[in-house]
């Protein structure tokens, strides 16, 4: 089974930066997609990123332009480099694998813009 471990989140002010980390032990070999989401307080928890390994990657709309996800493949390592933050993003950060058919999930990271 995979595991991952995300760390990186902390308190920045408005249109400042942060880089999330995601390490993945375990079954690494079976890990294709990797991926962000968040959950701010009173929302469903949402996709903010995904990396593929053939070097595909997606955003959402509220992100893109401001976050870059990078994969370093050999250190089983994604990361979420995130410029421009805004008082919005304010949520918990979680790294995501697909493992076969099974989604994995760290256990999250706490990002706080202030205003």
């Amino acid at each position: 089974q995979v595991q991952l471990v995300d760390s990186g989140g902390g308190l920045v002010q408005a249109v400042g930066s942060l880089r999330l980390s995601c390490a993945a032990s375990g079954s690494i070999f079976s890990i294709d997609t990797m991926g962000w989401y968040r959950q701010a307080p009173g929302k469903q928890r949402e996709l903010v990123a995904r990396s593929f390994r053939a070097g595909s990657t997606i955003f959402a709309d509220s992100v893109r332009g401001r976050f870059t996800i990078s994969r370093d493949n050999a250190k089983n390592t994604v990361y979420l480099q995130m410029n421009s933050l805004k008082h919005e993003d304010t949520a918990v950060y979680y790294c995501n694998a697909l493992e076969g058919t099974l989604q994995r999930w760290g256990q999250g990271t706490q990002v706080t813009v202030s205003s």
